[in-house]
């Protein structure tokens, strides 16, 4: 299915709802191109861990502020995976960025108002001739308010926490459950709560509710919202 129209689709949610696996099977499907904006954020994040301005017991914001112009990341399309993959300072590092450590950290750094201000400008950029989906945190509330399609995923934290828990175990992450429901929790908080562009349902979004649902339900109930919207334009 290939749409004859370009629109932006923004996809919100919380944590471990699919947003990503979502949004790329959609782009895929609709001939769109995908951005991955919690990627953009896992890779500051790493990029502040190997660069010693955060860890388990400190965080230097200013440090990491100061070195913000040092952070160039794009995007590469993998033709083997189908998606496009995350590079820092032109090093792939889509297999660091989705450790737990980075996963700990995310948040604390996603909240910082200069570095949701650098990305936000990036993303806007990746945008302007739309015909783009899109995932994140604040993607129909901040970056795209004039969105033509928002979708908003939840699900329980403890349904989340188990589909993360399988995730890493079998990507051989020795991780006990109990360790990843915390984390979920943890971030759902962080991200609720920080005083910009906190994490909120845009008031013309629709919501998702997934935690009955797997990937391909998930997948045939946003197409038919795409689809829906395209005989309404």
């Amino acid at each position: 299915m290939t749409l004859t129209k370009n629109i932006i689709i923004a996809i919100d949610g919380y944590s471990s709802t699919g947003k990503s696996t979502l949004a790329k099977h959609l782009a895929k499907e609709i001939g769109y191109v995908y951005v991955d904006t919690g990627a953009m954020y896992r890779a500051v994040t790493y990029y502040a861990m190997i660069n010693g301005f955060i860890d388990e017991k400190h965080f230097d914001k200013e440090g990491l502020l100061a070195s913000l112009s040092g952070v160039d990341l794009s995007f590469r399309f993998n033709k083997d995976l189908g998606y496009a993959e995350i590079f820092l300072n032109g090093e792939n590092v889509e297999s660091f960025i989705r450790s737990m450590s980075v996963s700990n950290k995310v948040s604390q750094v996603a909240a910082v108002p200069e570095v949701r201000q650098k990305l936000v400008e990036q993303q806007q950029k990746m945008a302007l001739k739309k015909g783009i989906v899109m995932d994140g945190r604040d993607i129909g509330t901040v970056v795209f308010p004039e969105a033509e399609l928002k979708l908003f995923m939840t699900a329980s934290a403890e349904e989340r926490a188990k589909r993360r828990y399988k995730e890493m175990r079998d990507n051989g992450v020795d991780i006990d459950y109990q360790s990843v429901l915390e984390n979920v929790m943890s971030r759902d908080h962080l991200d609720t709560t920080r005083s910009d562009s906190p994490l909120v349902k845009a008031a013309d979004a629709i919501e998702i509710d997934n935690s009955q649902m797997n990937v391909d339900e998930t997948y045939v109930l946003a197409m038919s919202y795409i689809k829906e919207k395209f005989q309404n334009i």
